[in-house]
C-alpha cells in the first residue's frame, strides 16, 4: 500500500502541493491525472524521494522496489536484450555468482532462489516485451547504439517492465510508442501483477489499463474508483453541486453585507450589524470550481475543390533506388478523415512524405489537384521552432504585413494567449510549442492537413478540443497517431500499411486492436464475399430504429438539462433540504447513465444502417 499523508511541496516559494493526501492499495491500477504544470511529475519525484518534503510523509511497505523510466537506455554495444535482462539485478548477480561459487550449501541456495524468481524464463520474458515494444527478433540482438534517442527509451521502458517493480511509475509512456506498441502496453499494464501509477492524457490508456484515478487538482489530492470516463461524469455532478452551493454562499455574503452597509452607523441597529459583520469575517468563501475554458483550436477554413484532390495510380515510393511502398491505388476526397495504421518502419512516414510532396513518385501516376494546399504537422517540427524567438516572431515572419493585434488574433485562436505570444519559444512548454507548430502547419488554411501524433505533450482538455477542431475542419485530415480515442472520433477511414503497400482496412478500431492483440503480424482482412442486399422494408425499419434512438436521446438530453437547472438552484441546499438533494443527485446521475446507454444504442443504430445501405437495395 501507498501512503500519501498531508505533504506539502512548493517550488521556487510557489506551492505546488499542498496537505494532500491519498491512499493507493497494493495492486491497483491508478491513472494520474491533472492540467499540465500541476505537479504530476513532481509527485513521482516525491514518492523515489529524489526531492525533500516540507511537511507530511510518503510511506510504502518495508523493502517495496520503485521503479520508473528517468531516461533513454545509453547508446553502448550491448544488445537490446542483454541490457534488458541486467535490469534484474538480483537474477544478474545470482547468474555470475553460480558461475564462480565453490561451496555446496551456497550454491544450493543459489539454484533455489533463481527457481523461485524464474530465472530460467527471463529471457523468453525479456524477448516477448521487447517484441510487443516493436523490436523483432533481429532487433533484440543488435547493440543499443544503433539505435535512435526514441527507440531507447522503448528499450528503457522494456527494461522496467522486465524488472516487475513493487511500484511501477510511468510517466506518459505512450508518448514515445506508435500505436501498436500502445496498444500492447495497454494489455500489459492491465495484467501487471503489482501496483501502477501512469500519468497519462491518453483517454484510451486511462479506461481499459486502470481501475481507478487520482486527480491533482487545487494542490490536493482526490482519489476516484473506476476508469477515466466513470471519473469524468463524477468529476463533472461533483463541479455542478460546488458551483450551486457558492452561488449561495455568494447570495448569503451578499445580504449580508445589504444589511450592514445599511444600518451600521444606525444606533437601534448597530449591534445587529456588528453580528452580521462578524458573520461575513467567520464565512470560509467557498471556490466555484470552474473547468478551465476550453483551450480551443481553430483552423481556417480552404475552399472547395473538386474531387477528388489526390489520386494515385500504381504508385511507389521511397529513398534512392530503395522502393518503400508498392502497388499504391490511393484515391483522396476533401472531406476524408483518413488514419493511417501499420507498425512503425512498414512506411506510414514515408506515404506522408509522399503525399505532403517531401517525397517524389518513383513510378506510376499521382494527380493532384491544381490549387491544392497541404499543412503538414510532425513531432520532429516541434523541436525545429526558432528557440530564442517568441511566437509572435514566428507569425510575423510568415504574415509580415498584418497588424500586431491580427497576429495576437490568430495566435489566441490556437490557444496562445497575450502572455505566451512574448515568451520566448524555449520557455514555453510542450504543448504550447505544439499547439504554435499546428497554427504554423494549418495557417494557409490547407485543403489536406497531414498530422503525424500531434497529441503528444497535449492535455486531455486540449485533445478534446483538437477533436473539436477537426471535425469542423472542411477539409481532409491523414492522421498518425497512438491516441485510440483521437483516432476513433475524428476517422472515418482506416489504410493499413504494411507488406510494402498500403491498403483500406475494412474492420474498425477495435477489430484492429483485437487483431494485434491476438497476432503479431497485422494483415487486411480476406476479401469479403458477397452479400445479400437490403431489402426496402428492412432499410425502412432500421432508419426508424435510428430516429427512435435519436429521439430517445434528445428526450434524455432534455431531463439532464433540467436537472442540471435543479440542481443549481441555491434553495435546494438550505438547511432540512439534504435529503431532497441526494434524491435529485441520484436522478441526474441516472439520466447521464441513461444517456451514455441511449446514444450507444444511436450509435449501434446508425452502424446497421450505414452497413445496409453500402450493400445496396433491392
Amino acid at each position: 500500500m501507498l501512503r500519501i499523508d498531508d505533504i506539502s511541496y512548493s517550488v521556487a516559494g510557489r506551492p505546488l502541493i499542498v496537505n494532500a493526501s491519498a491512499t493507493i492499495p497494493t495492486g491497483h491500477k491508478v491513472g494520474l491525472v491533472g492540467r499540465n504544470g500541476t505537479g504530476k511529475t513532481t509527485l513521482f519525484r516525491l514518492i523515489r524521494g529524489e526531492l525533500a518534503l516540507e511537511t507530511g510523509g510518503i510511506s510504502l511497505p518495508q523493502r517495496a522496489r520503485i521503479g520508473g523510466v528517468a531516461q533513454e537506455v545509453p547508446s553502448s554495444d550491448v544488445s537490446l536484450l542483454n541490457t534488458v535482462l541486467a535490469s534484474d539485478t538480483e537474477r544478474t548477480a545470482l547468474m555470475a555468482e553460480a558461475d564462480t561459487a565453490t561451496d555446496p550449501a551456497r550454491i544450493a541456495d543459489i539454484q533455489t532462489r533463481l527457481a523461485d524468481i524464474d530465472a530460467w524464463s527471463a529471457e523468453a520474458r525479456a524477448s516477448s516485451i521487447l517484441k510487443g515494444l516493436g523490436f523483432d527478433f533481429e532487433d533484440q540482438s543488435r547493440p543499443c547504439s544503433d539505435f535512435s534517442g526514441g527507440w531507447r527509451m522503448r528499450v528503457a521502458l522494456a527494461a522496467v517492465l522486465f524488472s516487475q517493480p513493487d511500484l511501477l511509475l510511468l510517466d506518459e509512456p505512450t508518448n514515445y510508442l506508435d500505436l501498436e506498441g500502445a496498444l500492447w502496453l495497454e494489455s500489459y499494464l492491465a495484467k501487471y501483477p503489482h501496483t501502477v501509477i501512469i500519468i497519462s492524457h491518453d483517454r484510451g490508456l486511462l479506461n481499459r489499463a486502470v481501475g481507478a484515478i487520482l486527480h491533482l487538482e487545487d494542490k490536493k489530492l482526490t482519489f476516484y474508483q473506476g476508469p477515466y470516463d466513470q471519473f469524468a461524469r463524477q468529476r463533472a455532478e461533483k463541479l455542478a453541486q460546488a458551483e450551486a452551493m457558492a452561488k449561495k454562499q455568494d447570495a448569503r455574503r451578499a445580504h449580508l453585507q445589504s444589511y450592514v452597509d445599511r444600518f451600521r452607523y444606525k444606533a437601534d441597529k448597530a449591534k445587529q450589524a456588528q453580528s452580521r459583520l462578524k458573520a461575513l469575517s467567520k464565512m470560509q468563501p467557498i471556490s466555484s470550481p470552474q473547468e478551465a475554458a476550453l483551450r480551443a483550436f481553430t483552423f481556417p477554413s480552404p475552399e472547395e475543390l473538386s474531387p477528388p484532390i489526390i489520386r494515385i495510380e500504381s504508385g511507389v515510393t521511397g529513398y534512392g533506388d530503395t522502393a518503400v511502398l508498392k502497388r499504391m491505388n490511393l484515391r483522396i476526397d476533401q472531406d476524408d478523415r483518413i488514419a493511417l495504421l501499420g507498425k512503425n518502419g512498414q512506411g506510414k512516414s514515408t506515404l506522408s512524405k509522399l503525399l505532403s510532396d517531401r517525397l517524389p513518385l518513383m513510378e506510376g501516376q499521382m494527380v493532384r489537384s491544381s490549387k491544392l494546399r497541404i499543412g503538414y504537422f510532425a513531432q520532429h517540427q516541434v523541436d525545429e521552432l526558432h528557440i530564442d524567438e517568441t511566437p509572435m516572431d514566428h507569425v510575423r515572419r510568415e504574415r509580415p504585413k498584418l497588424l500586431p493585434g491580427k497576429h495576437r488574433s490568430i495566435l489566441a485562436n490556437f490557444g496562445l494567449m497575450a502572455d505566451q505570444a512574448e515568451t520566448l519559444v524555449g520557455k514555453l512548454s510542450g504543448g504550447q510549442k505544439a499547439r504554435l507548430s499546428l497554427l504554423l502547419a494549418t495557417l494557409d488554411a490547407p485543403h489536406l492537413l497531414i498530422l503525424d501524433e500531434p497529441t503528444n505533450h497535449l492535455d486531455i482538455e486540449s485533445r478534446e478540443a483538437l477533436v473539436e477542431a477537426l471535425t469542423a475542419y472542411s477539409g481532409a485530415v491523414i492522421l498518425v497517431s497512438h491516441d485510440m480515442h483521437l483516432l476513433s472520433m475524428t476517422a472515418d477511414r482506416l489504410w493499413l500499411v504494411s507488406d510494402g503497400t498500403v491498403t483500406p482496412y475494412e474492420g474498425d478500431l477495435e477489430s484492429y486492436r483485437s487483431m494485434l492483440l491476438q497476432s503479431d503480424k497485422p494483415r487486411t482482412k480476406d476479401k469479403p464475399k458477397a452479400v445479400k442486399r437490403a431489402s426496402r422494408d428492412e432499410l425502412q425499419a432500421l432508419k426508424t430504429e435510428v430516429r427512435k434512438c435519436e429521439q430517445r436521446v434528445e428526450k434524455l438530453n432534455e431531463m439532464s438539462d433540467k436537472l442540471a437547472k435543479k440542481l443549481a438552484d441555491s434553495s435546494l441546499y438550505e438547511d432540512g433540504k439534504l435529503g431532497e438533494m441526494e434524491v435529485w443527485q441520484k436522478k441526474y446521475a441516472e439520466v447521464r447513465d441513461g444517456m451514455d446507454r441511449a446514444e450507444g444504442l444511436w450509435m449501434r443504430a446508425l452502424e446497421k444502417l450505414e452497413k445496409a445501405e453500402s450493400r445496396g437495395v433491392t
